[in-house]
C-alpha cells in the first residue's frame, strides 16, 4: 500500500512533502506532493480529478502498491490520488455452461477482492491477473501480468473495454480494437492518458488447477529448451539461484474441480516476525560479508524448495508437491491470517526487471552467467539475495504500443513466441549507505543487457537511470503514435510523470 509521509518539506509558494512506495518511509514514490486526495467512489473521482485540474498542479493516481522507484510523478508539484477507496464490482455476467462472460470493475478494485466476488459466483479472470495487493487499474496502465506463454496472460489481455479521465476531467470511454491507436495506447498507458475509472474484464468459469515444482541443473536450463519448459503450461516460470547453479522450475494447469478435495492457497510475500528478524540480521550483514549472503541463498532455496502453500480450509502447511486448489488461490494466494507482508518488517529490495524475445533466453541467461563468473574470477562470489531467487518469467506477445510483450517493432526481433522477463530483486540494506555488497556488479548487469540485446523496461521496476538508457530499445514510431493519443486525451500535461518524460513526450 502506498503511504504519503510528511517527513521532508520542501520550500515554496506551498508546502510540498515525500509520497512514498509500499516501502514506506526512504522510498520516495514522488517528491513534491501538495495533496493526496482519497475518492470514494468513480462519481468522486472525476470530481477530486476536475478540482485538481482547476488547481493547475500535476494528477497521478496511486493504486496498490506495484512501485518501487521515484519515478511515479514528475518533479513538480503534483496531487496524488488514491484510487483504493474506488473499488465497486458490477455487471456480473457469466451464465450458466458458458464459455465466458465480463464483470466491471472501478479502478482501485484489487485482485484478491474481485478473486473473493467470482469465487463466490463460480468464476475467475482466468489468466491475466497479478499479486493480490495490486489493483487493476495500476495494473492495465503499467503493463503488469502474470507468467505465461501458453494463455494471455498480462492483464490489459483481459480487458474488454476502459473508462479513462482525460486531461479535461471527461470519461472517455474505449472499447477493445486492436486497429485503434486509442486501444493500444490505453492498453499500456503509464497513467499519461488520464486515471483509468473502469475496466470491463473478462472472466471465465472458475477452476481448480495444481502447481508442481522440480529442480533443474543449472547447465540444462541455460543449455536447454527454456521455451519448451513454459510453454506447455497454462501458467510457468522458473527461479534462478546463481550461487547454487540451480533452478527451480515451477508450472501450473488445470485439473477437473472434482478430482481432488484440496484447497491449496499460496503465501505471496507473507512471512513470521521471526523469520524476518533472522533474514534481515543475515542480509545486513551481507552488505559486508559474501558468506552471510551464500548462507541466505541456502537457506531461502530450501526453503523455497517446498510448497509456500497451506490447506484454505485448515490453514495447515503443505508439504507435498503437486498442490491443488482454485484458480486464484493457486496462482496468486495472498497473506497467511498470522503473518505480515514483508516490507513490514524491514525486509526492502531494489529491483531490475527487463524483457526480451523468448527466441533469445538462453543467449541472455547465458551472458548473466558470465557476468556472475567474470566476479568470481576477481574472487567475488554473487548469489541472489531474494527469498525466491532471481524470478524468470514469461509473457505470451500481446500488442500494443508500450508493453513487454509487444510485436512488429522496429528492432528486428522475433516477439511473436513471447517474452522472457529477467527479474532480478535484491536485498536493501537497512545498515550504512544502504548499498548492497559488490553495488557495481548490479549496475554492470543492467547496462550490459540493455547495450547487448533488444529489451524492454518494465515500467514501476526500475530505476530512472535503468529507464533512460533502456529506451532506445523502444520502438520510436510506437512512442510517437502513443504520445499522438496522449496529447489527444492530455494535451496539457496534467498526467506527466518522470517516465513521460524520460520517454521525450513533452
Amino acid at each position: 500500500m502506498l503511504f504519503p509521509s510528511c517527513l521532508a518539506l520542501f520550500v515554496g509558494a506551498s508546502s510540498a512533502f515525500v509520497y512514498n512506495t509500499f516501502d514506506g518511509d526512504g522510498f520516495p514514490s514522488c517528491y513534491n506532493v501538495t495533496q493526496v486526495y482519497e475518492p470514494t467512489s468513480v462519481d468522486d473521482l472525476v470530481a477530486t480529478v476536475k478540482k485538481a485540474i482547476q488547481s493547475g498542479t500535476r494528477i497521478r493516481a496511486a493504486g496498490k502498491g506495484h512501485q518501487w522507484y521515484d519515478t511515479h510523478c514528475s518533479d513538480q508539484e503534483t496531487v496524488i490520488v488514491r484510487t483504493e477507496g474506488v473499488h465497486g464490482i458490477y455487471d456480473f455476467n457469466l451464465a450458466p455452461g458458458a464459455a465466458d462472460g465480463s464483470v466491471v470493475v472501478d479502478s482501485g478494485v484489487t485482485f484478491f477482492q474481485l478473486a473473493e466476488y467470482l469465487h463466490d459466483r463460480g468464476a475467475s479472470v482466468g489468466y491475466t491477473l497479478t499479486n493480490w495487493n495490486i489493483s487493476f487499474g495500476g495494473s492495465v496502465a503499467m503493463g503488469a501480468h502474470r507468467s505465461s506463454i501458453r494463455e494471455h496472460s498480462m492483464v490489459a489481455a483481459g480487458a474488454l473495454a476502459l473508462d479513462i479521465i482525460d486531461g479535461q476531467g471527461t470519461i472517455r470511454h474505449i472499447e477493445r480494437d486492436d486497429s485503434n491507436d486509442d486501444w493500444l495506447a490505453a492498453s499500456t498507458s503509464l497513467g499519461l492518458l488520464g486515471i483509468i475509472a473502469k475496466i470491463k474484464l473478462k472472466i471465465y468459469p472458475d477452476t481448480k488447477v495444481y502447481a508442481k515444482q522440480e529442480t533443474l541443473e543449472e547447465k540444462d536450463v541455460l543449455d536447454g529448451d527454456v521455451y519448451g519448459l513454459i510453454a506447455p503450461y497454462a501458467t510457468a516460470n522458473l527461479w534462478w539461484w546463481p550461487y547454487k547453479r540451480k533452478f527451480h522450475h515451477r508450472y501450473y494447469d488445470v485439473v477437473a474441480a472434482d478430482s481432488t478435495p484440496q484447497q491449496g492457497f499460496q503465501n505471496t510475500f507473507s512471512i513470521t516476525a521471526l523469520e524476518a528478524t533472522t533474514a534481515r540480521t543475515m542480509l545486513d550483514s551481507g552488505k559486508y560479508l559474501p558468506t552471510s549472503n551464500m548462507l541466505a541463498e541456502e537457506i531461502f532455496f530450501g526453503i523455497w524448495s517446498k510448497p509456500n502453500f497451506r490447506e484454505k480450509t485448515t490453514n495447515k502447511a503443505v508439504d507435498s508437491w503437486p498442490v491443488y486448489g482454485w484458480n486464484y488461490d493457486v496462482l496468486i494466494g495472498g497473506l497467511y491470517p498470522d503473518q505480515k507482508p514483508e516490507w513490514e518488517y524491514s525486509l526492502h529490495g531494489y529491483t531490475l526487471e527487463l524483457a526480451f524475445p523468448v527466441t533469445m533466453a538462453n543467449q541472455m541467461l547465458k551472458r548473466v552467467r558470465s557476468l556472475f563468473d567474470d566476479e568470481l574470477k576477481k574472487g567475488i562470489v554473487m548469489m541472489s539475495t531474494y527469498r525466491s531467487g532471481i524470478n524468470i518469467k514469461f509473457g505470451r506477445a500481446y500488442y500494443d504500443l508500450l508493453g513487454q510483450g509487444t510485436y512488429n517493432t522496429s528492432d528486428g526481433a522475433d516477439w511473436t513466441k513471447g517474452a522472457i522477463m529477467f527479474d532480478f530483486p535484491s536485498f536493501r540494506p537497512n545498515v550504512g549507505d544502504h548499498q548492497r555488497f559488490n553495488e557495481p556488479f548490479y549496475h554492470k548487469v543492467a547496462n550490459t543487457l540493455i547495450d547487448e540485446f533488444p529489451c524492454r523496461p518494465h515500467w514501476t521496476k526500475n530505476s530512472r537511470e535503468v529507464l533512460t538508457k533502456a529506451v532506445k530499445n523502444l520502438d520510436p514510431d510506437h512512442v510517437r503514435r502513443f504520445n499522438e493519443v496522449r496529447k489527444k486525451f492530455d494535451p496539457n500535461g496534467v498526467y506527466r510523470s518522470v517516465v513521460g518524460e524520460i520517454l521525450g513526450l513533452y
